[in-house]
C-alpha cells in the first residue's frame, strides 16, 4: 500500500495530522512481516523525521497526530500522557442500548493466555472510563460516539463487548452475529483536538468515518 494511501488531513512545520487507513499497523511489529506501518511509509516517502506520538489498532481507522521534530514529540505526548487531549470514536455495534447515552466504568489488563485480547479484571485490571452517545439506531445495530477518558489498549474494544454491544466487524471480540458479513472493524477516531506545541493554541480536527 503506498503512501498515497495515507491522507494528510494537516501539515505544518511542527506536525502532521493523518487519516489512518484500517489494517494498517501505527508502527512496526516484532514479526518481520510486520514491518509494513504508518510511521514507516511516512518515514521512508516525503517526511523521514516524523515521529510516532499515539498509536490507533491495526483494524481501526482515523486520525492520528504525528510530530515532525523532537520537541513536539515530547510537548504532544506530554498532552496525550496528561490527558489534556480530546478524542472520539465513531462506532457501529450490534443491538441497540437502552439509554441514548451514558459511561463505562470498568478496569482492564492484557489477557496473556489469550493474547492479544483484554479482559475486564476488577482485582488487577487499570482503571478505565468511556462515556457513549447514541448517534443513530438501525434495525440491528448502533451508531455510537465514544470518548474515551482513559487510553488503554482495546478499552473501546473490550468495554462495549461488556454492557452487550459488541462493535461490528471486531474479530477478537464480537460474536458470529456481529461478524457475519463485515468487510473490517466498524470503529473509526473521528475527532481529536489537541493545544498547538508552540503557540498553545487549542486546534480540532474532524474526518467522518467511511461508513
Amino acid at each position: 500500500m503506498p503512501l498515497s494511501s495515507i491522507e494528510i488531513i494537516h501539515e505544518c512545520e511542527h506536525f502532521l495530522i493523518v487519516n489512518k487507513p484500517p489494517y494498517l499497523l501505527s508502527v512496526p511489529g516484532r514479526a518481520e512481516d510486520n514491518k509494513d506501518c504508518l510511521i514507516t511509509r511516512l518515514q521512508q516517502h516525503s517526511y523521514p523525521e516524523a515521529l510516532i506520538v499515539h498509536r490507533l489498532d491495526w483494524e481501526t481507522s482515523g486520525l492520528l497526530v504525528i510530530a515532525r521534530d523532537p520537541n513536539t514529540h515530547r510537548e504532544l505526548s506530554r498532552q496525550f500522557q496528561d490527558r489534556e487531549t480530546h478524542k472520539s470514536y465513531t462506532a457501529l455495534v450490534w443491538g441497540s442500548p437502552n439509554l441514548n447515552s451514558g459511561y463505562i466504568d470498568l478496569p482492564l489488563r492484557y489477557d496473556p493466555e489469550h493474547k492479544p485480547r483484554h479482559i475486564v479484571d476488577h482485582k488487577h485490571g487499570r482503571q478505565a472510563l468511556t462515556f457513549w452517545k447514541v448517534l443513530e439506531r438501525f434495525d440491528h445495530y448502533t451508531r455510537l460516539e465514544l470518548t474515551p477518558i482513559t487510553g488503554r489498549s482495546h478499552q473501546l474494544r473490550v468495554h462495549l463487548l461488556s454492557i452487550g454491544h459488541p462493535i461490528l466487524g471486531d474479530k477478537l471480540y464480537a460474536h458470529e452475529a456481529a461478524l457475519e458479513g463485515q468487510e473490517r472493524l466498524y470503529l473509526h477516531a473521528t475527532k481529536l483536538s489537541i493545544n498547538h506545541p508552540i503557540t498553545e493554541e487549542t486546534l480540532f480536527f474532524e474526518n467522518q468515518p467511511p461508513f
